[in-house]
């Protein structure tokens, strides 16, 4: 399962691909994505790679989840209080 997320992500485009594309590629839940991704990233750290996540925005006023460490997409902008986010993107760097 991990070594087809892999692949997916070390393909993925500079835009990255979303839990939900993962998902859709993999075959896998998309709320399973998430945990994935944390035991990957762990992997891909063992073997001098990393995993780039390109951040959440918030849809109404653009702010930028920057800071948020977790994989799966925020309820809700801390800013603006929106519930329109774009989801974050995960790649792993040529």
């Amino acid at each position: 399962m991990r070594g087809a997320l892999e692949a997916a992500l070390r393909s993925a485009p500079e835009s990255g691909l979303t839990a939900k594309d993962l998902s859709g590629l993999v075959g896998i839940s998309e709320k399973d994505v998430a945990g994935h991704l944390e035991h990957l990233e762990k992997s891909l750290k063992a073997q001098g790679a990393r995993l780039e996540v390109l951040p959440a925005t918030c849809l109404a006023c653009g702010f930028t989840f920057k800071e948020r460490r977790r994989f799966t997409r925020p309820g809700a902008c801390p800013e603006c209080r929106a519930t329109r986010i774009d989801p974050p993107a995960f790649r792993v760097p040529r």
